[in-house]
């Protein structure tokens, strides 16, 4: 009988914003899915901040913390925000785990980790789909002139030529 997950990964997936062109969870996401408060997972980071680099773990600026709203609707609207959330990149989730030692932290970590190679070999389909579109376009588009210039190189061919009119009488 096959365990059943946590968390599910598309539950992780539907928390994964883009944000300064990294993907990234936000710490109260990450509190729901550790079962604990926003403050007591700030809190444990914050005695852990040597921890905690820019390129793992930044605060958003307002305007990033509004867009977030309309992402995902994480704030109601009319509620003001009263302090900018902590986003955590990949590498911040890999490190929480090692601050944060019950057994559902490990389950969490693993489905997130899960949902950030799924997400990652997505998009490599993607591109590699984008790549091969953009060369057949290629090929089609250098094929439209060539196959115009054949086709009129045949109707030409085709035309019946037309007989000099022969004039009657003297010259």
């Amino acid at each position: 009988m096959k365990k059943r997950a946590v968390v599910p990964i598309e539950r992780v997936e539907n928390m994964i914003l883009f944000v300064r062109g990294q993907r990234v969870l936000l710490a109260a996401d990450l509190a729901r899915l550790y079962a604990v408060t926003t403050g007591n997972l700030n809190k444990a980071v914050q005695r852990n901040r040597k921890r905690f680099p820019p390129d793992f773990m930044f605060r958003l600026t307002v305007e990033e913390a509004l867009n977030s709203r309309f992402q995902i609707g994480s704030l109601k609207q009319g509620h003001n925000l009263k302090y900018l959330p902590y986003a955590f990149t990949e590498q911040g989730v890999a490190m929480l785990s090692g601050i944060l030692h019950s057994d559902r932290a490990i389950q969490v970590n693993i489905a997130i980790m899960r949902a950030f190679v799924r997400m990652r070999m997505v998009l490599a389909n993607h591109r590699v789909l984008a790549d091969k579109l953009a060369e057949l376009e290629r090929k089609v588009t250098g094929h439209d002139a060539d196959i115009a210039a054949l086709l009129n190189a045949i109707r030409q061919l085709m035309a019946v030529p037309e007989k000099p009119v022969r004039k009657i009488g003297f010259k």
